[in-house]
C-alpha cells in the first residue's frame, strides 16, 4: 500500500448523517464508496470531498466570477489534507434544452464544423463558410425559416377551439391561460362587446378570426362579474373599472407563451394547441441552405450528425490513416479526423455506439449522460486530478460495465485518484480500497464500517456489503406464478425496433433484458405505455421526456404497434418512472403519498385545535392562516449577496419550522407538527404505532428501503431512486385489485444489493396479488427472480431491436446469441454456493 504521505486525511466529517468520522483514503487508486443507500456514502465523497476541494478551488477566484459557477455548500469536517483538485461527474438528467446535444457535450459538434468549414467540399462559386455558420444555434448558421428548431408550428382554429359548441363564457378558446388569466381575456371581450354566451360556431367568421390571430393589444376597462348589459351600460357611464385589461390574441399568446416563458409546465401546455412539421426549408435539417451544400464524404453536415458514432468510427478510419497528404486540405483533414476518432474510440468502449451526435441531451439517462462526460475527461489527459463519480454503472448491463472499468483504470493509470460510489458488486470487486458506510440508512448510518483492501472486508460482521461481495447472493425465492393470459403486440415500431412482435405474460413478473442502447426502454417506456395508455383512455407523461422543439422529434417521434389480445385483463396501467415528485421544496414524502393529510387530521382532532377552531387546513405549511407570515411556509429565506450566489439561510422568524407560533402551540403526543415533519419514517412508525391509517402508509415506506427519510423532506432533495420508490410504496398502499399493468425502467438504480432484496419483496406482492409487472433491468438479483424474460439485442442501435429470447430463467442459459445468457449463468453458481 502507499505511503501515509500519499493519503488524504480527513478529521472531524459531520455532513448531513456523518458521526463526527475520521478516516484516510489513499490517492492515485479506485476507491469505491459503499454501503446501503441513505448511509452517507454521497455525503462524504461529494459532500465532504468534492465540495471542499471545490471551495478551495473557488477561493482562487474573483467574487465576480465565482457567481457563474453552481457551488455546493461549504461542508461540515475539522480538516482535510492532501486533497488534490476534484472534478465531479454525477448522475443528473439531461438539461431540458434540446439545443444541447451529445455533440455539443463532448465537442464533437466543434471538430465536425471546422472540418466541414476548412476541408467539405464547396459547389462551385461558393464562398467559405466559417464554422459557427454550421450550427443551427447561431444567426450565420440558423435556417431562417424555422429558426434553426427543423419543425415549424401552426396554430389553427381548430386546435385552439376544440369543442365550436361551446361559448366564450364556457371557454371555448381553450387555448387562453386557465384561471383568472384567461377569464380577464374573457372579460375584455365582454367590454368590447364581443357576444360571450352564444356557441364559437355561431360568431361570425372575422370575429372568430380576430380574436384568435389579431397582433392587436388594445386596452379597455375591465368590471369583473358584471353582465354584459351592465359592462355596456358602466362604459356607457364612465364608471371607474376595477382595472384595464390588455387584450392578447389566442394565437399571439401561444406562441409567446412557447418561445419565451420560463415555465416547462407553461411551455408544454400551450404546445398541445400547436401543430407540429418538418421545415420546408431545411427539411428538418435546421440549418441555412448553403451550409447543407457544402458536403464531406459525400454527405452534408446534418446527415452525418444522424449517424450512429459506429458508423462515424469507419467514415473517419478511412481520412485519418490516409497516406501522402499534401495539400493544405487533405492534412486538415487528416489532423481533424484523427481528433474526431480518437474521441469517438472512447465512446465506443464505453458503449455508446449506437448514439448519434444529433440526439439531444433531454433524452439521455443519467448514465449515458454521465458517460458522455467521462468519455470527454479521458480525452483531456488531466494529471493528479480526483474524479469523483456517482454510480457510474446506472444503466448498464454487466457487458458494458467491464468496457467502463477498463475507463477508470486508463484514468487512473494516467495518475489520477478515482473515488467511486457503487453498489454493483463487479465494481466493488475491482477496488484497489474499499470505504464501507453504514451500517444502516439515516440516522442509523454515518460510520465508516471498513476502509481498506478488498479482501479485508470479508472480517466485518455488520457490513451488508461484506455478505454480498463474499459469498451470499439474493435469495428472495417466491412461489411459482402462472400467467392468466398473455398480452399480444404485434407490429411495434419505433426507434431500432422494426416491426416486431411481442407477448407479455399476464399477472407475472416478466423482466426485459438487454445491453445498454439495445431497445429495451423503446419498447417497454415508450411503446408499450403509450398503446396501453391509449387503449384504456388514461393519460400519461411518461411516453417520453422529449420537449416539443427536440430537432429529431420527426425522426423518431412515430410509436407503431397494435395490441391483439390480452388487454381484457388490463384496467390500469400504473409507470412507477424516476421522475421527481415535485419540483418545489412545499413538495414531500409526506404530501405526496397522501400521509400529510392524515397526520394533519390527528393534529385537528386535538382538544386544544377543537376548542380554537383549526381545522386540518391550519396545520397545511401552505395555507397562509397555519404558516410562517415571513417565509411563507418555505421554512427558509434568500440572501441575495452582490457578486455571489443567493444563499438560503433559515428563516429568522419561524427558524425553519415553516409555521406561525399559534400553529405550533397545539401538541400531539407532546409533539407540535413541526417535529414530527423532522421525524424520519422510521422514527415516525414508533410514534405513530397506534395509529393503524398512518402507520400501515409509513411501513410500506419503511419497506421499500426509505425509513432513513425525514416525513417533510423536499422533493428537491430526493434522487431519482428515491422518488421511484415512494411512487411504488403510494401504489402499495392502494387495495390490489389484480388487474393492474405496472411498469418500471430500472427499479433498482441507487440501491445496495440489500435494498434491492427488499424492493422485489415488494415487486412480488404486487405480482402474487394478480397484477402485471413488467420490469426494464440489468440487475441479475432481479432478472433471476422473474418469471419471464424477454431478452433483446444482441447489440445497441442498430444492431439491437430484436427480440432474442422470451421464456422462463433457465431457457435464457441455452440463448447462445444473449449477452446477458453468461453474466446471469454466473451469478446463478454464485447463488449456490
Amino acid at each position: 500500500m502507499q505511503e501515509n504521505k500519499n493519503m488524504i486525511r480527513v478529521r472531524g466529517a459531520r455532513e448531513h448523517n456523518l458521526k463526527d468520522i475520521d478516516i484516510d483514503i489513499p490517492r492515485d487508486n479506485l476507491v469505491v464508496f459503499t454501503g446501503v443507500s441513505g448511509s452517507g456514502k454521497s455525503s462524504l465523497a461529494f459532500g465532504t470531498l468534492y465540495a471542499e476541494a471545490q471551495r478551495r478551488y473557488l477561493e482562487s477566484v474573483s467574487p465576480y466570477a465565482r457567481r457563474l459557477f453552481n457551488q455546493m455548500n461549504v461542508p461540515e469536517v475539522d480538516s482535510i489534507e492532501g486533497l488534490p483538485p476534484a472534478i465531479a461527474l454525477q448522475q443528473q438528467r439531461g438539461g431540458t434544452s434540446t439545443r444541447s446535444s451529445v455533440g455539443s457535450v463532448t465537442t464533437l459538434s466543434n471538430l465536425l464544423r471546422m472540418l466541414y468549414s476548412r476541408a467539405g467540399h464547396y459547389p462551385k462559386g461558393q464562398s467559405i463558410i466559417y464554422a459557427e455558420g454550421f450550427s443551427p444555434n447561431t444567426p450565420q448558421g440558423a435556417c431562417p425559416e424555422c429558426h434553426g428548431l427543423g419543425s415549424v408550428f401552426e396554430v389553427t382554429e381548430k386546435t385552439m377551439v376544440p369543442d365550436d359548441s361551446l361559448t366564450i363564457r364556457e371557454r371555448a378558446v381553450a387555448s387562453w391561460p386557465l384561471a383568472w388569466q384567461g377569464q380577464n381575456q374573457r372579460d375584455i371581450l365582454v367590454s368590447m362587446g364581443f357576444n360571450v354566451d352564444i356557441p364559437w360556431k355561431q360568431l361570425p367568421k372575422d370575429q372568430r378570426d380576430w380574436i384568435l390571430f389579431t397582433n392587436e393589444t388594445p386596452t379597455v376597462p375591465v368590471y369583473p362579474g358584471y353582465s354584459p348589459e351592465e359592462t355596456a351600460k358602466a362604459i356607457k357611464n364612465k364608471k371607474t373599472p376595477d382595472y384595464m385589461g390588455t387584450f392578447i390574441g389566442a394565437k399571439p399568446y401561444v406562441l409567446k407563451t412557447f418561445s419565451s416563458s420560463q415555465s416547462e409546465l407553461m411551455k408544454k401546455r400551450v404546445s398541445q394547441f400547436m401543430v407540429s412539421s418538418k421545415c420546408p426549408e431545411c427539411n428538418g435539417k435546421r440549418l441555412h441552405k448553403e451550409s447543407l451544400s457544402v458536403s464531406f464524404d459525400g454527405k452534408d453536415i446534418a446527415e452525418i450528425s444522424r449517424l450512429p458514432i459506429s458508423q462515424l468510427s469507419d467514415i473517419f478510419k478511412k481520412y485519418a490513416q490516409a497516406k501522402g497528404m499534401e495539400s493544405e486540405q487533405q492534412i486538415v483533414t487528416q489532423r481533424i479526423s484523427k481528433d474526431i476518432l480518437s474521441r469517438i474510440e472512447v465512446m465506443l468502449e464505453l458503449g455508446l455506439g449506437y448514439l448519434s451526435l444529433e440526439r439531444t441531451t433531454p433524452t439521455l439517462s443519467p448514465g449515458e449522460l454521465q458517460r458522455l462526460r467521462l468519455a470527454t475527461q479521458v480525452y483531456s489527459n488531466l494529471f493528479g486530478v480526483v474524479y469523483v463519480l456517482d454510480e457510474p454503472s446506472a444503466g448498464l448491463h454487466p457487458a458494458d460495465t467491464q468496457a467502463l472499468l477498463g475507463i477508470l483504470d486508463r484514468l487512473k493509470e494516467a495518475g489520477n485518484s478515482i473515488f467511486v460510489i457503487e453498489h454493483e458488486i463487479e465494481v466493488i470487486r475491482h477496488a484497489d480500497w474499499i470505504v464501507d458506510v453504514g451500517p444502516e440508512a439515516g440516522e442509523k448510518g454515518g460510520y465508516i464500517l471498513y476502509s481498506g483492501l478488498p479482501e479485508g472486508l470479508k472480517k466485518i460482521k455488520g457490513s451488508l456489503t461484506s455478505a454480498f461481495l463474499f459469498g451470499k447472493a439474493g435469495k428472495t425465492h417466491h412461489a411459482e406464478r402462472k400467467p392468466a393470459g398473455q398480452l399480444v403486440i404485434t407490429g411495434i415500431s419505433r426507434h431500432n425496433l422494426n416491426n416486431i412482435n411481442v407477448e407479455f405474460p399476464i399477472g407475472v413478473m416478466t423482466c426485459v433484458t438487454g445491453i445498454s442502447g439495445s431497445g429495451k426502454s423503446s419498447l417497454v417506456s415508450q411503446v408499450l405505455v403509450q398503446l396501453i395508455s391509449d387503449a384504456l383512455g388514461q393519460k400519461t407523461d411518461s411516453v417520453s421526456d422529449l420537449p416539443l422543439d427536440a430537432p429529431d422529434m420527426h425522426i423518431n417521434s412515430a410509436i407503431r404497434g397494435k395490441i391483439c389480445s390480452g388487454l381484457d385483463h388490463i384496467t390500469r396501467l400504473v409507470v412507477v418512472d424516476q421522475k421527481a415528485i415535485g419540483r418545489t421544496p412545499r413538495s414531500n414524502l409526506s404530501t405526496y403519498t397522501g400521509l400529510f393529510d392524515h397526520v394533519r387530521k390527528r393534529f385537528a382532532d386535538t382538544p386544544l385545535a377543537k376548542k380554537r377552531k383549526y381545522d386540518a387546513g391550519r396545520f397545511s405549511f401552505n395555507v397562509a392562516k397555519g404558516r410562517c407570515p415571513n417565509c411563507q411556509g418555505e421554512g427558509f429565506v434568500m440572501v441575495e449577496l452582490l457578486f455571489l450566489p443567493s444563499v438560503y439561510t433559515p428563516c429568522p422568524v419561524c427558524k425553519g419550522s415553516r409555521y406561525n407560533p399559534q400553529t405550533l402551540e397545539i401538541t400531539y403526543k407532546g409533539h407540535n407538527i413541526a417535529q414530527v415533519l423532522e421525524m424520519t419514517v422510521e422514527q415516525a412508525c414508533n410514534f405513530f404505532d397506534e395509529d393503524p391509517v398512518i402507520y400501515r402508509a409509513l411501513d410500506i415506506v419503511r419497506e421499500v428501503g426509505l425509513g432513513y427519510l425525514r416525513l417533510g423532506q423536499s422533493a428537491t432533495e430526493l434522487s431519482g431512486g428515491e422518488a421511484q420508490r415512494i411512487k411504488l410504496a403510494t401504489e402499495l398502499q392502494k387495495s390490489q385489485k389484480g388487474s393492474s399493468l405496472y411498469i418500471l425502467d430500472e427499479p433498482t438504480t441507487g440501491l445496495h444489493p440489500s435494498d434491492v432484496e427488499r424492493l422485489l419483496i415488494q415487486l412480488n406482492k404486487l405480482a402474487d396479488s394478480g397484477n402485471t409487472v413488467i420490469v426494464v433491468e440489468h440487475d441479475m438479483q432481479v432478472i433471476a427472480e422473474s418469471d419471464w424474460i424477454i431478452d433483446i439485442g444482441p447489440g445497441a442501435g442498430e444492431s439491437g431491436g430484436k427480440i432474442l429470447y422470451s421464456g422462463n430463467v433457465g431457457g435464457l442459459l441455452k440463448c447462445k446469441e444473449s449477452k446477458t445468457a453468461p453474466f446471469l449463468a454466473r451469478y446463478l453458481k454464485d447463488a449456490k454456493q
